[in-house]
C-alpha cells in the first residue's frame, strides 16, 4: 500500500513542504523495515502507519484520493 501511495503521488509537482514531507514518509518506511528485520514487529508497525498516514495527507492534499 505504501509503494502504490509513493508510485501515485510520482508524477505530481509539489512545493517543497509537500517534498519533504513524501521524504520523511520515506524514512519512517525504511525505518519500518529496519525494524521489521529485527524483529520488532510493534515498532515495525507503528513506522509503517505513520508513513502511511503521511503519504495519505499528501495524496489528499494534491487530489489523488
Amino acid at each position: 500500500m505504501f509503494r502504490d501511495s509513493l508510485e501515485l503521488i510520482s508524477g505530481t509537482k509539489l512545493d517543497g513542504k509537500m517534498s519533504s514531507v513524501v521524504e520523511m514518509a520515506k524514512l519512517y518506511a525504511s525505518d519500518a523495515q529496519s525494524y521489521l528485520d529485527k524483529g520488532d514487529i510493534l515498532t515495525a508497525f507503528s513506522c509503517i502507519s505513520y508513513a502511511h498516514g503521511l503519504m495519505d495527507s499528501i495524496l489528499s492534499l494534491v487530489g489523488l484520493k
